[in-house]
């Protein structure tokens, strides 16, 4: 009997062991076996990796009797569904489509192999005739090649060298008798003589040969065939296979279908570039068969690499032999050379783009990996397939790898990029990196083209995050070697930057000068790295600024302050990533001691930070913002008036006057058949990019037109009807010809206090312009919301396709309309038929004036045979 009265398998039972809930107790040994296994763990996926690998290798190679006709089909698809599409268009239908695109593919195909053909047969007639000129070639170069030359004396004494050795060897081999010799007996020579086979059975051979190829062409036609019959089933076949995410797979096969689709069609027409003035040239220069060795080069083209190199042996050999001298070799192998220079390094390069995103050495690789697994068949389906995989790596995440080893985009973004040059000292790869961004952005950003704006756009996007990687960086991962080469390679990059790009002299201030506006790093050396851009950028917009080469310390020592009486405007550079206690105690004695300052916080390192002005008036600060540009319009609001007005209104463009001609000749700004169009696109904007507001505006001279917007006046609950042009937004796309991002318009100076802006509750503006087929502006399509938005954030391209695809439509729309034939006709018909009634009116109106119409022929009827009266004339009457 237990003390407590319980029974021991009711203990046992809620006891905390037994709880299902409770987690399972370990003893040393499980703990260390745990352990184990998670070392391992990393090993045993690279292993299963690795066999996985090997297991799909194996099933290529052993698999590609089947699986190179369906892929020659699915490249050939890709190839013909566009014409497909555009036969069911005009009215065909799909299986009448098909049949029709394929009878055309091979009719073209016979015919391009019966013209081959009777070039060859041709061209194989008339070869004998170059037999002496090739003989006499050859001697020549033969004679060339063994007359005494400059190294005739080192080719003798390295000939003597080698009889003395080959002498001596001879000499010892003699001492020594062999086994034949003292058998003496001679040796025989066996020749096997081929089995003589019949006709017939070589027929056999011969059709041995060609059936497999024949099969397999004919699998590939069937294949095609299904391919175009069930395009829509096989695509969501392939997205049930897929699975996951459907928007993420659909996305996944259209990047594939365009890349491989533009792919093949850039590829026809950098081949047929490069075929056509290839016939041409051997034309001219003489060598027979030309159109043949175009045709030839521009097929062979398809093979990478190895295609170009082959079509140009057959006309080189040609010229050899056709030629009487030197002179038609020379000039086949300067047309051929020429025209690789120009179809590599400029036709290719502006068709293709960036039309397959592999790297060079990527196409490289997977050439030798699909000639390897399947011949030379491989060899032309190594760039298609290779896109697939790069699309799998960007699509699937377990698969990034292959997007990282085949993409040729960078994996390392601008800021990484630049902090791993520097972290090596680097300076002229990373000077490098500033130019091509710098360039990158004039060309990409017209609005912003100037090296000022340039400049301080590299500096808000790489140089000040890649500060900010610094900083992350600077206890936790990088050594005190590594953080030592990284200031000195940013410290020589900023003054390399500085002398590239210089500011006016009127804006460098003397030595240990605090300018009228000075720039500080508050705490570290990245804060003082940072002062030093800041006060590059205010100078090359015009301002005297200087700048404190090192920071205040961790500690903030008051006395390291340099002398702000002459100083107007204080830009704190800082890294924390809390940094309101560092402002507030720096702010509260630069007032206490230079009342007159003005404080501007650059905070680089608290994106959650929100940089509002109550957060300003708290820490004691003027302004708070996140961006160099932000900074810079601050300073200049600060230290400049602008006429009475707290916003910037949009300068006029350069073509002002032409751009106005252009949008009164447009008929945009009277057309309302064109109302439903604008408002569709608006709707579409606002679901496609969840804003809260689109708006359609047409940039008059004086006023915006809005014929479309979301926007309602603020106190009627009506559409907006239009705005002045000095307080639009869209008046600055206009200005400069780009497309406008402002993450937040409170940030801006530009908009911060534009009424427009402040009534509707504006915050986030993205816009691109309207354009007719001149290029002028004659609008702007544009989304807004009420809450900032960044501008990574925004597909652009989107946008400027929604813009050119409204622009296409009310072109079509507004262009006056050519009657159709069966118009033309009725209308020419009713024409006549009016001409025909005045004149038998006119007729009448005669016949009645002059009494009876027989009375002019002698009471006869007139007919055909009599001639009619000549008219009276002056000359009668007298």
């Amino acid at each position: 009997m237990h003390r407590n009265g319980s029974d021991p398998a009711s203990q046992g039972r809620n006891s905390p062991a037994s709880a299902p809930d409770a987690p399972p107790a370990y003893d040393s040994e499980d703990r260390a076996a745990l352990h184990a296994l998670a070392a391992i763990a990393p090993g045993l996926r690279l292993a299963s990796a690795l066999a996985i690998a090997g297991a799909i290798i194996a099933a290529l190679y052993f698999g590609r009797d089947l699986l190179i006709p369906l892929a020659l089909a699915v490249l050939l698809g890709f190839l013909l569904d566009p014409l497909v599409r555009r036969l069911k268009r005009w009215g065909l239908p799909r299986m009448a489509a098909i049949f029709v695109t394929v009878a055309l593919a091979l009719g073209a195909l016979t015919g391009l192999g019966f013209y081959l053909g009777g070039q060859l047969a041709s061209l194989a007639e008339s070869l004998p005739r170059y037999q002496h000129t090739m003989i006499v070639k050859l001697q020549t170069l033969r004679s060339s090649i063994e007359s005494p030359g400059a190294l005739e004396g080192l080719t003798a004494t390295f000939g003597r060298l080698r009889e003395e050795i080959s002498g001596s060897l001879e000499e010892r081999d003699d001492a020594t008798p062999s086994a034949s010799d003292e058998a003496g007996a001679e040796v025989q020579t066996v020749q096997l003589a081929p089995q003589q086979l019949s006709p017939a059975q070589q027929a056999g051979i011969w059709l041995l040969h060609i059936s497999e190829p024949l099969f397999t062409a004919g699998i590939v036609l069937l294949f095609v065939i299904l391919v175009l019959l069930d395009r829509d089933g096989l695509r969501e076949r392939l997205l049930r296979l897929v699975g996951g995410n459907i928007h993420l797979a659909t996305d996944a096969l259209d990047e594939a279908a365009q890349r491989i689709g533009k792919y093949l069609r850039m590829q026809l027409i950098v081949n047929i570039a490069y075929g056509f003035p290839l016939a041409i040239g051997l034309w001219l220069i003489g060598v027979p068969g030309a159109p043949l060795w175009g045709v030839v080069a521009a097929l062979m083209r398809y093979i990478p690499y190895v295609g170009p190199a082959l079509a140009a042996i057959f006309p080189l050999a040609l010229s050899f032999a056709v030629g009487h001298g030197w002179d038609m070799l020379l000039w086949t192998l300067a047309l051929i050379v020429a025209l690789e220079l120009i179809s590599n390094n400029i036709i290719e390069p502006w068709l293709y783009g960036e039309s397959t995103g592999l790297s060079t050495l990527a196409i490289i690789v997977s050439a030798t990996f699909w000639t390897a697994l399947w011949g030379p068949i491989g060899l032309i389906l190594a760039t298609p397939l290779t896109v697939c995989l790069l699309v799998l790596g960007r699509s699937i995440e377990a698969l990034n790898f292959l997007e990282v080893l085949l993409g040729s985009d960078p994996v390392l973004t601008p800021p990484q990029r630049l902090y791993q040059r520097l972290l090596v000292e680097d300076v002229d790869s990373a000077m490098d990196l500033a130019r091509s961004t710098i360039k990158q952005h004039m060309t990409d950003s017209p609005g912003e083209s100037s090296p000022p704006s340039a400049v301080t756009h590299i500096y808000d996007a790489v140089a000040l995050p890649a500060l900010r990687l610094s900083s992350q960086a600077h206890s936790s991962l990088a050594t005190a070697e590594q953080r030592f080469r990284f200031n000195n390679g940013m410290d020589e990059w900023l003054a390399e930057l500085a002398d590239a790009y210089p500011p006016e002299p009127a804006t460098l201030p003397a030595a240990g000068e605090c300018a009228r506006v000075h720039c500080l790093g508050a705490r570290w050396e990245v804060d003082a790295m940072a002062a030093a851009a800041m006060a590059h950028s205010l100078r090359l917009f015009g301002h005297r600024a200087s700048y404190s080469e090192h920071a205040l310390g961790a500690r903030m020592h008051l006395h390291a302050l340099p002398d702000l009486s002459n100083t107007a405007v204080l830009c704190l550079a800082v890294f924390s990533p809390s940094p309101q206690a560092q402002i507030r105690y720096l702010a509260r004695h630069i007032r206490q001691r230079w009342p007159h300052v003005r404080i501007v916080a650059g905070i680089w390192n608290a994106p959650s930070l929100a940089l509002t002005p109550e957060l300003a008036e708290r820490v004691l600060a003027d302004h708070l913002v996140g961006r160099l540009h932000e900074m810079v319009m601050r300073v200049d609001h600060l230290l400049h008036t602008e006429g009475g007005l707290d916003y910037h209104p949009a300068p006029p463009p350069a073509n002002e006057a032409q751009r106005l001609q252009a949008l009164h000749n447009s008929g945009l700004l009277h057309a309302p058949q064109a109302q439903e169009l604008y408002q569709d696109c608006v709707r579409r904007a606002i679901n496609a990019f969840d804003m809260k507001h689109a708006q359609i505006a047409l940039i008059d001279a004086q006023w915006i037109h809005t014929p479309a917007t979301s926007l309602i006046t603020p106190k009627e609950s009506a559409p907006l009807a239009g705005l002045p042009r000095a307080q639009s937004i869209s008046a600055h796309i206009a200005s400069q010809a780009a497309p406008l991002v402002i993450e937040d318009t409170q940030a801006d100076l530009r908009f911060a206090n534009n009424p427009h802006v402040l009534a509707h509750g504006m915050r986030f503006y993205a816009g691109v312009p309207l354009l007719d087929r001149h290029g002028h502006t004659l609008g702007a399509l544009s989304i807004m919301d009420d809450q900032p938005h960044a501008e990574a954030d925004i597909d652009m391209a989107l946008l400027q396709y929604m813009a050119s695809e409204l622009m296409a439509a009310l072109h079509k729309l507004l262009r006056p309309r050519k009657p159709s034939l069966k118009e033309a006709v009725l209308k020419a018909t009713r024409s006549n038929a009016e001409s025909d009634g005045e004149s038998d009116g006119a007729d009448e109106d005669k016949s009645q004036s002059n009494g009876n119409g027989n009375d002019q022929n002698g009471g006869q009827p007139l007919s055909s045979d009599t001639p009619p009266k000549r008219p009276l004339t002056t000359t009668d009457n007298h």
